[in-house]
């Protein structure tokens, strides 16, 4: 039971980064439009993708999940305090706490290891 939910947790913090990566590729100019509308440079896109691809499925698979973990935490709290901290917007109150969750969920894996069924324990 423990392999299968350590499993689970890494593949439900992982999947929210693979689509959001996903999604950004089939909307590239919408995210970069939206991106510049935070003053933050369309040229950092491409880097986003990646991380959010990469650093989930390195989180997924237990590759190096530890420093995907710090790698994605860190991204999670920049983008909260970015695209989400008009905090007269319950939606965006939502949103930032949503990302400070997730950013928790890093913290504790990065802490603890991504636990069994992993490609490795790094």
């Amino acid at each position: 039971m423990t392999a299968a939910s350590s499993f689970l947790g890494r593949a439900l913090l992982a999947l929210i980064f693979i689509l959001a990566g996903i999604n950004k590729i089939q909307g590239y100019e919408a995210t970069t439009g939206y991106m510049q509308q935070f003053g933050v440079p369309a040229l950092l896109l491409p880097g986003t993708i990646a991380l959010e691809i990469l650093g989930g499925l390195a989180v997924l698979a237990g590759f190096y999940s530890r420093l995907a973990a710090i790698a994605l935490a860190v991204f999670t709290v920049a983008a909260a305090l970015i695209f989400h901290s008009n905090f007269t917007d319950d939606v965006q109150m939502v949103l930032f706490l949503k990302n400070l969750a997730i950013t928790g969920g890093f913290l504790l894996l990065f802490a603890h290891g991504p636990g069994a069924w992993t490609v490795n324990d790094k």
